[in-house]
């Protein structure tokens, strides 16, 4: 049983690049997303309806119903005792009462993220599982320093993240004095924590991994990082408070892989206090007010891989600093008022895998730049002049494997030139000039995982051609133009998790039963339509279904809760609520 909640716990560097966040090498609980939340709910073991469930899986959810006639744990092996902790928070029935059966049951992992309740007396039993406790996650408006205080008996603690406190002082990081070991440390909408408070940050000399997340008054306290020689990934987001001046303070950070710096309010000068930082690899200044001169401090960061300018004021005026990033791998142009002219010294960062031009001034003629990028495999091209003639530049592209082409003049033409895109795994063809000529144009990628189709205009006699993609896990057609007979054609794609099909006024319940066999689906959405109550009856057979939305259908929360209840354990959100 030994390995059920074990997870790897190293920090190499390539684990501090854009697809991985430092909280994924921390949190086994989640898969990390980059500027997402360190932490997703944790999964409940729930019988699985259909399929067997295992005896492990029926043992914890016996224990989860009669929860309250245990008094203690720790006799259970660890492993048993964590996956009943993760259960119980994942179902929301963790209570002052039944939080104290895991007394001394040596946790490594306590996620209450976002868990409400959370308080003091809670901390004893935290502090109870002593130097077996790894990481913590604590949203914690009730919690006090003297509540958090308790955890220093917890010496081998990695990883501690906490969000949302309103009842602790500035002072709050010396309550953290003589965890040695952490490594990472996270605060997250925290109105407390101060520049002056942060002073004891000094003394968490392991730090590898440092996490501010809308904390307004931390100006001035960054000073206190200088001496944090291990720090290898420093994140800042939505901290307006910090300038140029904290900044200043980074640069002898050496070992420095990833630095995040979105939503603050650096210039220029600010970013070129980091040119020294010669071994970052991520840099990110999404949503600063810099413009394309900073290019000309970056060009100095030798082993940078992945840059983010998002939502920066970037124009064409200076960008000619980009062709200096041959070792791009990621970069990030979205929202800038760039053109093509912009594109032009791009053309040798052949080393290129992912490419945003989300909302810039790019059209047909800037896409003849890329044709030598042949390590692309991500290219987001929404909200662009981009039109079907300059699909062609990108047929060369073989290694492509997402693209966006969402709220762009592309029509059923284009789409022909990109039929010998065999890798291709993910395609956004949210526009309303696609129709059934288009997709049945694309019927050979028959690879794609992920297709959304959300204002495009298939009818039913274009879904047929659905049939085609095998592969299928994720689906969006809200088109408004299908009917139940379109439905049957979706039937067959047995590897879909994620379907949309909101806005089709005309689908009945019967589109629903089409669907039952559907068992992998994990969320549906046929909202605005003319499903009833009567149609839910379908819907038993999904036990994977953790998402529903009817909304605007003649559906009543009542009549959800109790299919809820009945057949689908792993319902979590659904609509209507009321």
């Amino acid at each position: 049983m030994g390995g059920v909640c074990s997870w790897k716990r190293d920090y190499s560097a390539e684990e501090y690049g854009i697809r991985r966040g430092i909280s994924g090498t921390y949190f086994r609980s989640r898969s990390w997303k980059r500027q997402g939340t360190p932490f997703q709910p944790l999964t409940g073991y729930r019988p699985r309806g259909a399929s067997c469930p295992s005896l492990l899986e029926l043992c914890i959810y016996k224990i989860r119903e009669d929860v309250i006639k245990y008094k203690s744990f720790s006799l259970l092996p660890r492993d048993i005792s964590q996956l009943i902790f993760n259960d119980l928070v994942s179902c929301h029935i963790l209570s002052d009462s039944s939080i104290q059966a895991f007394r001394d049951c040596a946790l490594q992992d306590i996620c209450l993220g976002n868990y409400p309740g959370v308080k003091d007396s809670w901390m004893d039993v935290l502090a109870s599982q002593g130097i077996a406790l790894l990481s913590v996650h604590l949203s914690c408006s009730d919690l006090t320093d003297l509540g958090l205080a308790q955890i220093r008996n917890c010496s081998n603690i990695q990883a501690l993240l906490l969000d949302h406190y309103d009842h602790m002082s500035e002072h709050i990081l010396k309550q953290l004095e003589g965890l040695s070991n952490l490594e990472y440390l996270g605060f997250m909408k925290s109105d407390a924590l101060t520049g002056e408070g942060m002073r004891a940050l000094s003394s968490l000399c392991n730090l590898a991994a440092l996490e501010f997340d809308r904390c307004p008054r931390i100006h001035g306290g960054l000073v206190h990082v200088k001496g944090l020689s291990k720090l290898m990934s420093l994140k800042i987001r939505c901290c307006k408070c910090i300038t140029d001046s904290d900044v200043e303070s980074f640069a002898g950070l050496e070992n420095l892989k990833e630095l995040q710096l979105s939503s603050v309010s650096i210039t220029n000068i600010g970013v070129s206090y980091l040119k020294d930082l010669t071994n970052l690899v991520s840099l990110t200044v999404e949503g600063c007010n810099v413009n394309a001169l900073c290019l000309d401090s970056i060009s100095a960061l030798v082993s940078l891989e992945y840059l983010d300018l998002n939502r920066c004021s970037l124009s064409d005026e200076g960008c000619d600093n980009l062709s200096a990033f041959r070792n791009l791998k990621v970069l990030n142009l979205g929202f800038n008022d760039i053109t093509d002219s912009c594109l032009v010294h791009l053309k040798d960062l052949t080393k290129l895998e992912t490419l945003n031009l989300d909302s810039c001034g790019i059209g047909d003629g800037g896409l003849a730049n890329l044709v030598d990028m042949r390590a692309l495999r991500n290219l987001q091209l929404s909200d662009t002049e981009v039109t079907s003639k300059g699909l062609g530049h990108l047929s060369g592209l073989t290694n492509l494997e997402e693209i966006n082409l969402s709220f762009t003049s592309v029509t059923d033409s284009g789409l022909e030139k990109l039929s010998g895109l065999k890798n291709l795994k993910s395609l956004n063809l949210d526009t309303p000039r696609i129709t059934d000529e288009g997709l049945a144009k694309l019927t050979g990628l028959t690879g794609i995982t992920h297709l959304d189709l959300f204002g495009a205009h298939i009818s039913d006699s274009g879904i047929s051609y659905l049939t085609y993609f095998k592969s299928l896990q994720s689906l969006d057609l809200c088109g408004g133009r299908l009917t139940d007979n379109g439905v049957k054609n979706i039937e067959h794609l047995s590897s879909l998790m994620v379907l949309n099909l909101s806005q089709n006024l005309y689908l009945t319940d019967t589109a629903l039963k089409f669907l039952s066999g559907l068992i992998g689906l994990v969320s549906l959405n046929v909202s605005n339509s003319r499903v009833t109550n009567e149609g839910l009856e379908f819907l038993k057979p999904l036990k994977n279904l953790s998402s529903l939305y009817l909304d605007f259908c003649d559906v009543t929360a009542s009549e959800i809760k109790k299919l809820q209840s009945k057949y689908l354990p792993n319902l979590v959100t659904f609509r209507p609520e009321t």
